[in-house]
């Protein structure tokens, strides 16, 4: 097999084609690794790249550099779709991802969101995309990924979090409305993005969980949105990548309905297990962020070439890396995908 580049390879493997080795991605949002040394070193640093496309599109590039990761992932957080539409957010510092300092409704009941399509080309999400532009007209070989926060994440940062929940359960009417408009918004976003020439979306939404919701609400408010989410995806041309956080023993079972081109997963998930119960999901991960912050290098670079000779088809980090991560620890894992298949 010829030398695939790495877009080639990341596209072969989403679509279940044969490849020369496992890709090897951080896909950016909740999963992006724009760690202290790379911005230090650079001086492309956040948070002011969370502002400017095109300080962004420099950061995405030197991650990719720096520690290895085949792809150009953004944003670097995930409050990016929750600030525009109206809460409020602390950006952050170097070191400190941005955070919800406060919901903009108090509860489902109350919130509204049938314009959101509005608000595409405002804000970070006017900078994204145009960042996603801006990578892909200058790096077509490498992998653009836009990483969107999924719809229950979503609606747990523009909705009090602990009321959006107990909704699930006692007002489903307007909870399935605030989901659905918000998949809504999330789908043109996603559209955005890939007109703008990203290669593929990759879906983060750490709220939607077996252990957070239970299988039961995980089927009724979690799947159906993840799904109508990643249909929208494909619709515009591009393949999703879905993580799904934490323990997913409950929910695994409904994890092949969402239709994503590859799951992601938490480190406590055996990856080649789950790979063999359902053979037609292509898996992602999943590499210990824990591992990954504090090492050593050696135990990264064997776990990391046991998941290749198992036949992971992406290999990742297993969730949101800390920025104190150094480039060494990442080296190790990039590097042992690269050896590992010489």
């Amino acid at each position: 097999m010829s030398e695939l580049s790495p877009k080639e390879r990341l596209l072969k493997t989403l679509a279940g084609e044969s490849v020369d080795r496992p890709p090897v991605i951080c896909p950016g949002g909740m999963m992006n690794a724009a760690i202290v040394e790379v911005m230090n070193w650079t001086g492309h640093t956040l948070p002011e790249a969370h502002n400017d496309s095109g300080l962004m599109a420099d950061l995405a590039l030197d991650v990719s550099v720096e520690t290895g990761f085949e792809n150009l992932g953004i944003p670097f957080c995930m409050t990016v779709e929750a600030e525009v539409l109206g809460s409020k957010v602390d950006i952050g510092t170097l070191a400190c991802e941005p955070k919800i300092s406060r919901e903009i409704y108090p509860d489902s009941a109350s919130a509204d969101f049938s314009g959101a399509d509005n608000y595409l080309n405002t804000g970070r999400v006017d900078v994204v995309t145009q960042a996603a532009g801006k990578l892909a007209d200058k790096h077509t070989d490498i992998p653009v990924l836009g990483s969107l926060t999924g719809p229950i994440s979503t609606a747990a940062s523009i909705v009090d979090p602990i009321a959006f929940l107990k909704g699930l359960r006692k007002d489903k009417e307007n909870s399935h409305r605030v989901l659905e408009q918000v998949t809504g918004f999330l789908s043109s976003y996603a559209r955005h993005l890939v007109n703008s020439g990203a290669t593929a979306i990759s879906i983060g939404d750490p709220t939607a969980t077996g252990e957070i919701l239970g299988p039961k609400a995980f089927e009724e408010f979690a799947l159906p949105y993840l799904k109508g989410l990643v249909n929208a995806i494909h619709e515009a041309g591009a393949p999703a990548i879905v993580h799904i956080c934490g323990d997913i023993s409950s929910v695994k079972h409904l994890l092949p309905r969402i239709g994503s081109d590859a799951i992601s997963t938490d480190a406590m998930v055996n990856l080649a297990a789950f790979k063999e119960e359902f053979p037609g999901i292509r898996v992602m991960g999943n590499v210990s962020t824990f591992l990954l912050e504090w090492g050593p290098a050696e135990k990264i670079n064997r776990v990391t070439s046991r998941l290749v000779e198992q036949g992971i088809d992406i290999i990742s980090p297993a969730c949101g890396l800390s920025t104190s991560t150094s480039i060494t620890h990442i080296r190790a894992l990039t590097d042992a995908v690269r050896e590992g298949t010489q």
